[in-house]
């Protein structure tokens, strides 16, 4: 059955009008699961829009004991045999494998994908005000840096990408990082700025060639036409954004 009335799902800016479509969110979205979605209003919705009381009741049951992920999402899948219990299990048993760190930078990271980057730079803040990053795993900071000056491009403030793409190439010293901090670097200097520092810091002429080709292959890059007589559309794209 198709909903009339959607279910919102707010961590993503999503409505969901089905129980394949809650399911396929499920799946691949465990990381985001939490109260904002697994709640009586979800209860209500699958009662009332998809007319599945029986489906309905287990839940409730379920959310009001601050229930796992697993007690919770297997029901849901089992309603139309969207997973078998062994092949959900071998994917919750390995998040609950990970710490509590290395699930928040996969939930940052999911914000991530599904473009809600201003949430994603929330989850990426805190994670940076533990002090145990490096004891998880070697190199997550030098990640999280990288990940935020990714999230801030994509908002396009660029100073503040800059900023965190510095610290990235400081605790990493790849290329990668060393390409992605000379690029923002680029766009918010002047070329003389951007040449001096390039070569303060030894850039090989190697990597300076591989951005001028990136750089060259992106001004290539046709422009979206913009439909002026339909600002609501793009209003509403923005305000997502």
């Amino acid at each position: 059955k198709r909903a009339k009335l959607p279910y919102f799902i707010e961590n993503i800016s999503t409505n969901v009008y089905s129980i394949e479509e809650l399911c396929y969110y499920l799946y691949h979205n465990l990381y985001l699961i939490d109260q904002t979605i697994m709640n009586e209003g979800l209860c209500s919705w699958i009662q009332e829009e998809l007319e599945l009381p029986a489906l309905a009741a287990k839940l409730r049951s379920k959310i009001s004991k601050f229930a796992s992920a697993e007690d919770i999402v297997y029901p849901v899948f089992k309603e139309i045999n969207y997973l078998t219990y062994e092949e959900l299990n071998v994917r919750l048993q390995k998040m609950n494998e990970e710490t509590p760190a290395m699930r928040e930078k996969q939930k940052a990271d999911a914000l991530m994908e599904n473009e809600m980057y201003v949430h994603a730079i929330q989850v990426y803040q805190n994670l940076l005000e533990r002090e145990d990053l490096e004891e998880i795993r070697e190199g997550m900071t030098e990640k999280v840096y990288h990940n935020l000056g990714c999230a801030y491009s994509y908002l396009f403030q660029m100073e503040k990408a800059t900023e965190y793409f510095r610290k990235a190439y400081e605790g990493s010293r790849s290329r990668e990082a060393l390409e992605a901090y000379l690029i923002a670097f680029g766009m918010t200097r002047t070329s003389s700025e951007y040449e001096k520092m390039a070569k303060s810091i030894g850039t090989e002429k190697e990597v300076l060639q591989n951005i001028r080709e990136r750089l060259q292959e992106f001004s290539k890059t046709p422009e979206l036409v913009v439909n002026k007589t339909n600002m609501d559309e793009i209003l509403t794209r923005l305000t997502r954004e």
